[in-house]
């Protein structure tokens, strides 16, 4: 633990840039992408609503376009940032090293959160449209095993006098959002239909920025406490 205590706040300043380049990099992506929807294959460019994450990733388009520039966008964005998400699950438990239960929730909570961020780089490497199966499944183990991370580290916080209780708020709300999202997924519309399509890709994208948004927030926060601890 002495260790890890002096690791300072850098390691939330490279978590910030990891958060900031999925932001930038998958929207540019958006920007580059061919075309091509489940209902509309010869449509032209990326639909924000009826375009998933992952067709950013397809080598070749729904509408059999390659797809050169925005598939590797979109692996580099997505490996950098799964590797961020480990970072910050490594590093973090500095904060909650205390109490007995402190550790308890912290280790769990930080193996949940190692476990996520190396399904999203997964993801990365199962492209959609050529390995579906082990890609739907790094898809389902991110979003499942990022909520007990969230859920453990709320209430670690709580439990941390020295740790402003207003993080703990926003883990709040996106454990929420993530939990209606998983329902989402595992029992919401089909995608076999375009309403379907809708919903699901719609959802993507708000549980895909607030989880970077919560991540982003929380290792400002942290790099705030751990200056102040420094001082």
């Amino acid at each position: 633990m002495n260790r890890i205590r002096t690791w300072g706040p850098r390691p939330f300043q490279w978590v910030m840039i990891g958060c900031g380049q999925f932001v930038m990099l998958t929207l540019l992506a958006m920007l580059v992408y061919p075309g091509g929807t489940k209902f509309a294959p010869q449509a032209s460019g990326y639909s924000f609503f009826q375009n998933f994450f992952s067709e950013l990733g397809f080598t070749v388009t729904r509408g059999g376009y390659p797809n050169p520039v925005a598939a590797p966008l979109f692996f580099v964005a997505l490996v950098l940032a799964g590797l961020g998400l480990v970072l910050f699950f490594v590093t973090i438990p500095q904060f909650f090293w205390d109490t007995r239960g402190q550790q308890i929730l912290s280790i769990l909570g930080s193996a949940a959160g190692v476990v996520s961020g190396l399904a999203y780089v997964g993801i990365a490497f199962t492209p959609g449209n050529l390995l579906p199966k082990p890609h739907l499944q790094f898809v389902l183990l991110a979003f499942r095993a990022f909520l007990p991370a969230v859920v453990l580290y709320l209430v670690a916080i709580l439990s941390t006098p020295a740790y402003p209780n207003g993080y703990a708020g926003i883990y709040v709300v996106f454990a929420i959002l993530l939990a209606a999202y998983i329902g989402l997924i595992t029992r919401g519309p089909d995608i076999d239909t375009a309403r379907g399509v809708l919903i699901q890709a719609t959802g993507q994208k708000i549980i895909v920025y607030a989880a970077i948004l919560t991540i982003l927030v929380q290792s400002w926060g942290a790099i705030r406490l751990r200056t102040q601890i420094d001082r």
